[in-house]
């Protein structure tokens, strides 16, 4: 069976990289659309050599833009690829733009479409990312849910053909590179730091860096707490922290870097006294690994991180940074609400046991069965 996988950015290629294991393991042709959303070499090149992913089959180089730009010319392109490989799924990922993107050309051609990481909610209508997630679970023929929260989010949408609680590839992916980070990263002797002695910052919602008083706000509010920083920042950002005046206005204990590949990533997350962010894939590899969390937004499509006590919510002006009352994570929890580390794996199966199933029933009766969500909360698994 023959399965494109759309991806455009760094958390993209992190799942597609244990998802794409798993598809080969189950005899599945993979051929990989790279859009081009994050497209130099910090911010693509370098994860997929550190995660040992085939190259792309296609990169539609769509580079920046705003998101009707973005989106648009993704959707042209990716309606050339998928009209040339005439693949049996499309697979998309997370909430941004490719997703959308893949979404909506997979759709309007008529092609089955899985949304991996589906039924996320900040119910922030505002979040761009909110209604990228919204409109592809709602075009998609299965939808791969990584906690409990997603499959009641989708109920309540009136979605309940072709969704599965699979856990979070993420999860997935920590279990798999963290002992490779560990063995082949120098980052913390290369930053001078030590384990435990410094919190690790990292911010690029648009939210947050394309509004100046919010920025102002959160590298004020960050600049008080008496610990070292490490910012590694994303280029857009820093280069609204140079617009703004404040790399001269930070204490020398707060460090800016450049954006690091993702096993110097983990490294840093696994070290670090807390985590700082707003970012999704971040805030739950923190808890992956039992570090706390500042989400810096006054929502998360993770509320489980919130409710037993790993994480809070700083507010809109970031003044809630309570770091010394946030709890380590027993690993039982994080199983318990992700998954044992084989998203990828039922992922794989799934679509297997779909391709199969489309072979022998009417198109119009395809993936018609229901999730139980009675069975799942109580069993733990799909």
């Amino acid at each position: 069976m023959k399965v494109v996988t759309i991806v455009g950015a760094r958390p993209q290629f992190i799942k597609a990289a244990a998802v794409g294991r798993a598809l080969g393991r189950a005899g599945h042709q993979a051929f990989l659309v790279h859009t081009g959303q994050h497209y130099d070499d910090v911010m693509a090149d370098i994860f997929f050599r550190e995660l040992e992913m085939p190259k792309p089959d296609v990169n539609l180089e769509v580079g920046s833009g705003t998101h009707g730009f973005q989106t648009g010319h993704m959707l042209v392109r990716l309606e050339e690829v998928l009209v040339a490989e005439r693949p049996d799924w499309v697979l998309i990922y997370g909430d941004t733009n490719s997703t959308l993107a893949g979404a909506l050309a997979a759709s309007k051609l008529g092609i089955p479409l899985a949304h991996v990481e589906a039924g996320m909610r900040s119910f922030n209508r505002e979040m761009p990312e909110e209604i990228n997630r919204v409109v592809a679970d709602h075009v998609s023929d299965l939808m791969f849910c990584a906690t409990r929260t997603g499959v009641e989010n989708l109920r309540q949408e009136g979605i309940q053909k072709g969704v599965r609680f699979v856990g979070d590839v993420m999860y997935d992916a920590c279990l798999i590179f963290l002992p490779i980070a560990r063995q082949r990263s120098r980052i913390l002797v290369e930053l001078g730091i030590s384990s435990g002695e410094y919190l690790l910052l990292t911010a690029h919602r648009a939210e947050t860096v394309d509004n100046d008083r919010r920025m102002r706000d959160l590298m004020h509010r960050v600049a008080t707490l008496d610990a070292p920083v490490i910012f590694p920042a994303h280029p857009r950002t820093r280069k609204r922290l140079e617009a703004l005046r404040l790399l001269s206005s930070l204490p020398q204990r707060f460090r800016i870097v450049p954006p690091v590949g993702y096993l110097d990533m983990l490294v840093l997350e696994a070290e670090a006294a807390a985590v700082l962010t707003d970012s999704g894939g971040v805030q739950r590899e923190a808890f992956f690994l039992s570090v706390p969390s500042i989400i810096l937004r006054s929502e998360t499509e993770w509320p489980e991180l919130v409710q037993v006590g790993a994480s809070a919510l700083a507010g809109p002006d970031f003044s809630n940074l309570p770091i010394e009352q946030l709890g380590r994570v027993d690993p039982e929890i994080v199983a318990n609400l992700f998954g044992q580390g084989d998203a990828s794996e039922k992922i794989a199966r799934e679509l297997s046991v779909a391709g199969n199933a489309a072979e022998s029933r009417p198109t119009s009766e395809r993936l018609t069965d229901d999730v139980n969500v009675q069975a799942s909360s109580k069993n733990g698994h799909s």
